[in-house]
């Protein structure tokens, strides 16, 4: 299978300048336009053709939507030592944000005791992407039944200074305000987090429907003065 043409027979001019317009880390000649539907349905097409270890293994990738798909491809092993080994070996090239958010495995629900090990790895990386990766899998996975208070100790020791690390370390503690509200909370009430991310993380959970409006006027109280 020719993935590139493939991709190119689904391209979309309008759609390919509304990505780049959302994706400001990476060059608009590099958007071919394929919707995200299209290229899940292609992901899940060449997977289950069992066509795409030559594509996983020809990195760096030229286009972003070869990215998108190649997230979308490593998302569908069903193998957890495989799908690990594919996300260590792409993480590194992951240049933007949704690259990065679209690609979770599936099977990486059935293995969370050994997951959270890796998860500790990829937070503390010095790659944007790479952390962020971690960050966002913590907050997929282990917020609700798997949850324990430890856990919310792994973002704070997030130092990265990029946007999309630091917004990510954000979203994730508002989401655990919404989700764990009482083990989450000491977070913001003691200014755990530098100011930017400790703002955010409240702008963000005052965006969310689960949080009461007395949560809502408590954690605007708790506002800082940024640094």
């Amino acid at each position: 299978m020719d993935i590139i043409s493939e991709l190119f027979a689904l391209a979309d001019e309008k759609y390919a300048e509304f990505q780049a317009k959302l994706t400001p880390t990476v060059d608009k000649e590099l958007f071919i336009g394929v919707r995200v539907p299209e290229v899940r349905k292609l992901a899940k097409t060449i997977y289950k053709a069992g066509e795409y270890e030559d594509f996983l293994k020809d990195l760096p990738h030229k286009y972003y939507d070869e990215n998108m798909l190649h997230g979308l491809i490593i998302s569908e092993i069903k193998d957890y030592d495989k799908a690990l080994e594919e996300v260590d070996r792409f993480l590194p090239y992951v240049d933007n944000w949704a690259v990065c958010d679209i690609m979770s495995p599936k099977v990486f629900k059935k293995h969370k005791d050994d997951l959270i090990e890796q998860i500790i790895r990829w937070s503390k990386s010095e790659l944007v992407y790479t952390s962020r990766f971690g960050v966002e899998m913590l907050m997929s996975h282990y917020l609700d039944e798997d949850f324990k208070a430890e856990y919310l100790e792994i973002p704070a020791k997030v130092k990265l200074d990029g946007y999309y690390a630091k917004m990510m370390v954000a979203w994730f503690y508002a989401t655990a305000l919404a989700k764990q509200w009482d083990a989450t909370l000491p977070y913001i009430e003691k200014q755990k987090l530098e100011p930017w991310t400790h703002n955010k993380t409240i702008q963000k959970a005052k965006e969310s429907y689960r949080i009461t409006p007395e949560q809502k006027e408590y954690l605007q109280s708790l506002k800082v003065k940024k640094q």
